[in-house]
């Protein structure tokens, strides 16, 4: 049975961690990702969401390879703070039976290029077809200077169609892949 007094930092994690977050998304086509970044290390993600859709806060289960995390997520595009607890796999599979938000599925992969990892989400399930790229950056300053590379697509930082948790809801949007 689930109880929110079972919440406990699992052995050798860190505490939760509250950041910044500051990143750019665009879409891409598969077909213009460049080989190596595909063949680059991954990580099988599924997540759910508690609150889907365009709210204030988003909170999400997230299960990422074999740990699990709960993450707060504030309003905003380009930046919105973030905090993120890792969680037991019990807590983790009993917060995902009850977040009755609709599923994300993805691969993402992890390619370093130049100065910056971009995180490539190849989407899975209902989502099968979009691929996005995600891009971190330590400043808003360095975020608006950073040029993108010719296989990028079309930006969606700012277009709530593509937050996770509205694609959880929603689905693909209209004329996605």
């Amino acid at each position: 049975m689930f109880s929110w007094s079972a919440f406990e930092t699992p052995p050798n994690a860190t505490e939760e961690t509250a950041v910044m977050e500051i990143e750019r998304k665009f879409l891409v086509e598969i077909g213009a990702v460049p080989p190596d970044a595909l063949a680059s290390p991954s990580t099988p993600i599924a997540q759910r969401y508690a609150l889907p859709g365009d709210v204030p806060v988003g909170v999400r289960i997230r299960r990422k390879g074999d740990a699990w995390f709960l993450t707060f997520k504030g309003p905003g595009g380009l930046s919105r703070e973030e905090v993120e607890f890792p969680v037991g796999a019990s807590e983790g599979a009993a917060l995902w039976s009850l977040f009755a938000g609709g599923q994300v599925e993805k691969e993402r992969f992890a390619y370093p290029c130049g100065e910056h990892l971009f995180e490539i989400d190849v989407f899975r399930g209902d989502l099968a077809g979009l691929v996005l790229v995600e891009v971190e950056f330590d400043s808003e300053e360095e975020a608006r200077s950073f040029q993108a590379p010719d296989w990028f697509g079309a930006e969606v930082t700012d277009d709530p169609r593509y937050f996770n948790a509205t694609l959880s809801e929603k689905g693909l949007p209209g004329g996605a892949p």
